[in-house]
């Protein structure tokens, strides 16, 4: 079943360290949204439970990472593109406590991203370049229920197919982010200046962190002002 439309946008900087390598740093933003209006869905019946369930968007803020060494890329003539295929496998921060056994009780987070990045080859080589012009991303995940959708133990898992590309700067965003993010989440505006030794926010640890206002039928994502 196509469950969602979904739209999106990642902002990142990467740092030089001592090692050599660069130190990754971003905010994601997604929202799901209506299957065939487009439409941000702030309610959703589920089709299995019946029931109706307050949507909560991806807001994570921070996403941390670690390029160094070598990656292997296809070159093809003027085009160049970098695969990384992430397995994820790790503790459910859910399960252990029983006021989630009806969203998230697996004792285990399993899933499977599959990243395929297309730049210029010619911006690529040139030292001088410090960001690409153009960038073309294909993104697939398949990974279990999201905990907001109070799915329990029953089987299944998501499977979720995206592209995109690279914007020059917010105004390029698509109006309905462009709108979120002023009126409501601000701080997507602009990547982290620096990384900081803490832990990455997933859709899991967020919705553990705002159960209550999950439960209470709040808007997500919640109001995050800009960095002072």
């Amino acid at each position: 079943n196509r469950l969602f439309k979904m739209l999106g946008m990642s902002v990142s900087r990467c740092i030089p360290n001592e090692e050599g390598g660069w130190d990754f740093t971003s905010r994601e933003l997604t929202y799901y949204l209506h299957p065939e209006t487009e439409e941000i869905l702030r309610k959703w019946e589920n089709p299995w439970t019946g029931e109706l369930l307050t949507v909560m968007h991806v807001a994570n803020n921070r996403v941390h990472g670690l390029f160094k060494g070598k990656f292997p890329a296809l070159v093809e003539g003027d085009r160049t593109t970098f695969v990384f295929d992430l397995f994820s496998t790790y503790p459910n921060p859910l399960a252990e406590d029983p006021k989630f056994a009806d969203y998230s009780p697996n004792p285990t987070y399993q899933a499977a991203e599959l990243f395929k990045l297309t730049v210029p080859t010619e911006e690529l080589m040139n030292p001088e370049v410090l960001s690409v012009s153009n960038l073309q991303l294909c993104w697939d995940r398949i990974g279990p229920w999201v905990p907001w959708m109070k799915m329990g133990d029953r089987p299944g898992q998501l499977i979720y197919s995206a592209y995109g590309t690279k914007v020059s700067g917010f105004t390029e965003l698509p109006q309905l982010l462009r709108d979120e993010i002023d009126t409501r989440v601000p701080l997507y505006k602009n990547a982290p200046q620096s990384c900081l030794d803490v832990e990455d926010i997933t859709s899991w640890l967020y919705f553990k962190k705002h159960f209550d206002a999950y439960l209470a039928g709040e808007t997500f994502p919640l109001p995050q002002p800009e960095e002072i």
